[in-house]
């Protein structure tokens, strides 16, 4: 039997790494089509010694290689516990599931159990399964597991501890705090999650009605870049120059460069940014004019000026008009090495510094 079975095994290999691609494609658009953001999408087929140590250790079990429902696995790895569940809606909305031999093992055991699984689906390819036609007959696994399920099941394999029975009591305890510890961590994970979520849905209002209580931080910096006065006065700055404002600039790290700029310079919430920029709007304007065309190998391949292009000027003004700040600083968090040293940076802000504020009092401070 088992010979009759490991032959049909490679005489099959090739359909079944052919599911595998199929499968793994299919639950990756699977997963981006209904806006899920998960850490990773594998899948593998399962190795011919695998196979053989299987029927070994189960003799009279599988009477077809079709019994064997694990050949092909796709594992999905989630971010969050909560999207374990997110994933394996969308496979029982999309996919005829083999009940029998799916499980929840997160829910197979007893309140100080032990193991941290997540959830195995056996999924029956049909003529109707969506990109996978042509694997009609055949099944595969989905094993659904959060980043920190995944990192049990792993320590755990290695360990080669399978179930409570093959732990020594003297380890047991420990293992029952690990598997409680990493569920409050994922718990934990799903409430910053969530609180980040809510921060970032409420930023509009709360930057509208009560500005001087909002931090300054990557997600309010990312919202006040498209809304006035750092919007307006960036095309100024990008009029001033006769020149595009790119708006759609791809720089994920800026806002949070620009947000770490302003509390070097003493700026910490939204409502103190929006008063210093309308009270030094033309100050921020006429520096920049004169500043930009003198580091024109820094940012005209970039075709335009960028957002946020005003905070930037506002806070060099503000470093070469207090001499306890250093515009070194500035040009390192910007990160705008390359093109010019740190030192042409700087002697060319304060060449423009200079000019800008020749014969007038004003200043930033």
């Amino acid at each position: 039997m088992t010979g009759r079975l490991l032959q049909a095994y490679e005489d099959g290999c090739e359909t079944f790494e052919g599911l595998r691609d199929a499968a793994v494609a299919h639950v990756t658009r699977l997963i981006a089509g209904a806006g899920l953001n998960i850490h990773h999408v594998t899948g593998r087929v399962k190795k011919r010694a695998s196979l053989e140590d299987k029927l070994r250790r189960k003799p009279g079990r599988y009477g077809s290689l079709a019994d064997v429902t694990d050949l092909v696995a796709v594992r999905v790895i989630t971010y969050f516990e909560s999207d374990v569940s997110v994933v394996s809606r969308l496979l029982e909305e999309h996919h005829a599931i083999d009940w029998e031999n799916s499980i929840d093992k997160s829910k197979m055991h007893d309140p100080d159990r032990f193991g941290y699984m997540g959830v195995h689906y056996v999924v029956q390819v049909t003529p109707d399964s969506p990109d996978l036609s042509g694997f009609a007959g055949l099944k595969f696994e989905v094993q659904i597991r959060s980043i920190l399920q995944h990192a049990w099941a792993e320590i755990e394999h290695d360990l080669g501890y399978k179930n409570r029975e093959a732990i020594p009591r003297e380890v047991q305890r420990r293992f029952y705090r690990l598997a409680g510890l990493l569920e409050m961590a994922d718990e934990e994970f799903m409430t910053l999650h969530r609180l980040s979520q809510q921060y970032t849905a409420t930023l509009p209002t709360r930057v509208q009605e009560a500005p001087d209580a909002v931090f300054i931080d990557a997600p309010s910096m990312k919202h006040l870049l498209d809304v006035p006065p750092v919007r307006d006065l960036d095309q100024q700055v990008a009029g001033a120059l006769n020149v595009l404002l790119l708006t759609d600039w791809p720089d994920p790290e800026r806002p949070q460069r620009l947000a770490s700029l302003l509390h070097y310079v003493g700026v910490h919430s939204v409502g103190a940014l929006q008063k210093e920029l309308r009270r030094h709007e033309a100050e921020v304007v006429r520096f920049a004019s004169l500043l930009l065309p003198r580091l024109r190998e820094a940012w005209t391949p970039a075709g335009g000026a960028r957002p946020g292009t005003s905070v930037v000027h506002y806070a060099l003004l503000r470093a070469c008009a207090n001499p306890l700040l250093d515009p070194h600083e500035i040009v390192s968090m910007l990160d705008m090495r390359g093109v010019l040293s740190g030192e042409q940076l700087v002697a060319a802000v304060r060449e423009a510094y200079t000019q800008a504020t020749s014969g007038t009092d004003r200043q930033v401070g």
